[in-house]
């Protein structure tokens, strides 16, 4: 996988990918059918078997496959029915995907600051943010630990509101003892290649209500009438997952258990070598209501180091460390900015990760020696 070389005194390992899927168990035989059947789009029986599959292992009644995750929560935010000028709270620090959905269709996002321990929202601010446009919280689980979803729930009953749910990087994740993904009025799910479930690119929407899984099949497949296909009464998308991606999230899915321990021992190695390190800030193994799974093994460095995320990963990567910063918050995404968007708002927890946040090698093929290795140019930049 890898090679090293010797500089001076110093051993200097070939690139360490900041991941690699692992696709060696029943991937090759099932796109081996795919191919031999002629079934290569979304017509294909691996499309039923892996929504059944993954709606099965989550706890929800229906399962919806998309091309990916970010057009998962397109979909989600459509067949709510969300409307020009309603508004949904959500973190100020996540992907982009979850505020360009309410973008798109006219949603104003509401920003919370994340938690500093746990780096997901801060769930006590949410409250103060609800007004009498508020329709919907957005939760998205991050970097291995699970938004506290009791007090998220509690605000949405009371304030009659719509949770969404974004698991992406949630697979397998629990909270107090239910899977995330579990929650949301409808939920979303990414298989990109960096998930512990991958199908390449690949999405699925989550749901127990029959008529937003039936809302999510129409829109999903360009609204074709029941009665005549090619018949339109509205506007849908061409969102739908492939049967050769279904194949590789089929055997992936048979795996889950497998995957789920590699990344609990891999983030609990870089735990134990990283331990009492000064200057930085490492995930926190657990809470009140959930362990971490450590999705990323992310790093935050304090504010009296000299150099910030960029700097630290550039340092890493002359050692043949890759790395990948933290999600950059939605205040000061210059497209956002552009249209008027936060003006004057300011989240100091989420400017601190989007700042100083990166993590290290996380994917499932990193071995036990790589981890050292990665531990080590870590400790090594920050002395």
């Amino acid at each position: 996988f890898y090679c090293q070389k010797k500089i001076g005194d110093v051993i200097i390992m070939d690139f360490i990918p900041v991941n690699t899927p692992l696709l060696d168990g029943n991937e090759k035989k099932y796109l081996s059918e795919c191919i031999d059947t002629g079934w290569i789009s979304s017509e294909g029986s691996f499309v039923k078997r892996f929504e059944e599959g993954i709606a099965a292992y989550v706890g929800r009644k229906y399962g919806i496959a998309v091309c990916n995750g970010s057009v998962a929560l397109d979909l989600a935010v459509e067949v709510l029915e969300l409307q020009k000028g309603d508004e949904v709270i959500m973190p100020a620090f996540t992907i982009i995907s979850c505020a360009a959905a309410l973008v798109r269709k006219g949603v104003k996002p509401v920003l919370v600051d994340a938690d500093p321990a746990t780096w997901n929202m801060d769930v006590t601010q949410i409250e103060e943010k609800i007004t009498s446009n508020t329709k919907a919280i957005m939760v998205v689980h991050l970097y291995g630990l699970p938004v506290d979803m009791d007090v998220v729930i509690d605000i949405a009953k009371r304030h009659h509101l719509v949770i969404i749910e974004d698991g992406a990087e949630a697979h397998g994740l629990e909270y107090k003892g239910k899977k995330c993904g579990d929650f949301g009025t409808i939920s979303t799910l990414s298989f990109y290649p960096n998930k512990h479930i991958t199908t390449g690119e690949g999405g699925m929407v989550l749901t127990d209500d029959e008529c937003l899984k039936e809302r999510c099949e129409s829109f999903r497949n360009l609204c074709h009438s029941r009665e005549r296909r090619f018949y339109h009464e509205e506007l849908g998308y061409n969102f739908r997952m492939s049967n050769i991606q279904a194949a590789i999230g089929v055997a992936q899915l048979e795996r889950i258990e497998e995957h789920l321990g590699r990344k609990r021992a891999l983030g609990q190695a870089y735990q134990e070598q990283l331990r009492g390190v000064q200057g930085i800030q490492l995930p926190v193994p657990e809470t009140g209501y959930a362990k971490n799974l450590y999705w990323v093994f992310g790093i935050v460095l304090d504010q009296e180091v000299s150099f910030d995320a960029i700097g630290a990963m550039k340092k890493l990567a002359d050692r043949g460390v890759g790395c990948r910063p933290f999600f950059y918050p939605m205040h000061l995404q210059p497209v956002f900015r552009k249209i008027g968007l936060f003006v004057g708002e300011k989240y100091p927890v989420s400017e601190k990760l989007g700042e100083r946040g990166f993590y290290v090698p996380s994917g499932l093929t990193v071995t036990e020696e790589q981890a050292r290795y990665v531990s080590e140019q870590v400790k090594d930049i920050l002395r």
